[in-house]
């Protein structure tokens, strides 16, 4: 794995050659391609007689020192979904023969897609970064002294002669920092990553992109009546705080013009699942609900450094749900930010809490023209939709458009949820306005987005995103492989581009 990807020129690249396989998936042709010398242009013609190379997504072929074949399979089902898949295997592919500097050999292959218009040699070259950068990254802050595995390489300069894919390539090595930022704080373990870590990390993204960081630590959540977010992370000897990082940039796109987007991100830095105690080896792996908050940071740290016309502002809420005898307890009422009490029926069912609460005073405060949420909220979306996608629910048909759309270039997928008043009448209570969670599991990844409908100003444009299953992955994801995926990044900051 490299410890970063560069654009720059380098005389010893190895020039990365793509290929379509045929109808029949084995006929390939050499018409596009020049070698010298003869004898690589013979290896390379052996090696499609005898289907040694196919072209599928992602195979490469290395033919001497300074060619590399790339397979990305039929033309017909061809997408910038599946470039990104194969560059992130070029990038393995790259780190596994140790080389130091790539370039893309200009070629209408790589943009030869059923649909020209969304493939550009700008877009494909984005595409490719994202896979290359996303598929080669791995966290090794860890590795100590006992570790089997290699060092990382230590750059891998990229570049194209193609003054457009360059362009693009540029583009994508951004994205996909900001969503490696966001695996490394996702993966980063929970006696480190705490709320006051999540609040330094982000002054450093801020200083980084000359950013605006504010913090609302416990006591003035305290004033500011918070109950949600107090009760969460008050059992914890590190307690929570909202973290906000504001996007201002000197020059407004006119098309952005009086926008100003919020991003809130469930920034749970762990998860015991308080006095409703998660058993059963359950607790494994809650470092992860911090993924939403990590999505959010690194989409701040993409925008900042592709300097977005457009004015967003980014709220996370931070708490560590934790056991001891200050803890917030099943029966509990608390008063949230907006004055809306709730009856608490499960202390696992803390994101919505700190959400709503961040929601609701991103609302009253920040005068936000649209805003989107992205939690790691249900288990219950998981089993609904498996983890091909997110769960979204949105009543706004412009913002369902953008999120729809953002879903679509960018490969993370979403599935619409309905919402309906129905939902809503299921969360209210006998003793107070909401229960956090129907003990009837009845539209389980429902009852999280009709809860938090009630913290959201009416008529302001909404989208709450349930990245619950596609946070991490426990099998090897084509793309971003075992663990954390920086899922959200790459939707959200295409979402913006597009509004600007």
């Amino acid at each position: 794995m490299y410890k970063r990807i560069t654009l720059s020129k380098s005389a010893r690249a190895i020039h990365l050659i793509p290929f379509h396989s045929s109808e029949a998936g084995a006929r390939l042709t050499l018409s596009h391609v020049t070698i010298t010398p003869a004898a690589l242009h013979a290896r390379l013609t052996e090696a499609l007689r005898t289907s040694a190379f196919r072209a599928e997504n992602g195979e490469t072929l290395l033919v001497g020192e300074s060619h590399m074949f790339v397979g990305l399979g039929s033309a017909k089902d061809y997408t910038l979904n599946r470039l990104r898949a194969a560059a992130a295997k070029v990038g393995r592919a790259l780190v596994r023969i140790g080389t130091t500097s790539a370039s893309l050999a200009a070629s209408s292959a790589w943009t030869a897609t059923s649909d020209e218009a969304k493939c550009t040699a700008q877009s494909a070259g984005s595409a490719f970064a994202q896979g290359l950068s996303l598929g080669s990254w791995r966290m090794d802050l860890f590795d100590g002294t006992a570790t089997r595995r290699p060092p990382k390489l230590a750059a891998l300069a990229l570049w194209s002669d193609e003054p457009a894919t360059r362009t693009g390539l540029a583009h994508g090595l951004i994205v996909a920092d900001g969503a490696n930022t966001a695996r490394r704080i996702a993966a980063t373990p929970p006696n480190i990553a705490h709320p006051m870590w999540i609040a330094t990390e982000s002054k450093r993204i801020g200083r980084e992109g000359k950013m605006r960081v504010k913090v609302i630590d416990f006591a003035r959540a305290k004033a500011l009546g918070m109950g949600g977010l107090v009760a969460v992370g008050q059992g914890s000897a590190i307690k929570p705080c909202i973290v906000a990082i504001s996007w201002t940039p000197k020059k407004i796109a006119p098309r952005a013009r009086g926008e100003h987007v919020v991003i809130v991100g469930k920034t749970i830095t762990y998860d015991t699942g308080g006095y409703s105690l998660k058993v059963n080896n359950g607790m494994k792996g809650m470092k992860y609900d911090k993924c939403g908050g990590a999505a959010v940071m690194g989409v701040m740290q993409a925008i900042a450094a592709l300097r977005l016309p457009m004015r967003v502002t980014a709220v996370l809420a931070v708490a560590e749900n934790m056991v001891s005898h200050d803890s917030y307890r099943p029966d509990d009422i608390i008063t949230m930010h907006n004055g809306v009490t709730v009856e608490v029926t499960n202390t696992d069912a803390e994101g919505r809490l700190v959400l709503a609460d961040a929601l609701s005073w991103a609302c009253d405060t920040l005068a936000p023209t649209r805003i989107l949420d992205l939690a790691t909220l249900t288990g219950g979306v998981g089993v609904g939709l498996g983890h091909f996608c997110a769960g979204y629910f949105c009543e706004d048909e412009q913002l369902k458009g953008q999120v729809e759309a953002a879903a679509s270039a960018s490969g993370e997928r979403v599935w619409q949820l309905p919402l309906w008043a129905d939902h809503r009448d299921f969360m209210r209570s006998q003793h107070a306005d909401l229960i956090n969670s129907n003990p009837l599991r009845s539209a389980h990844p429902i009852q999280g987005a009709a809860f938090l409908s009630f913290f959201v100003r009416e008529n302001l444009p909404w989208a709450h995103l349930d990245i619950a299953a596609v946070a991490a992955s426990d099998a090897a994801h084509e793309v971003t492989g075992v663990g954390p995926t920086g899922w959200g990044v790459r939707l959200c900051v295409d979402l913006l581009e597009k509004m600007t």
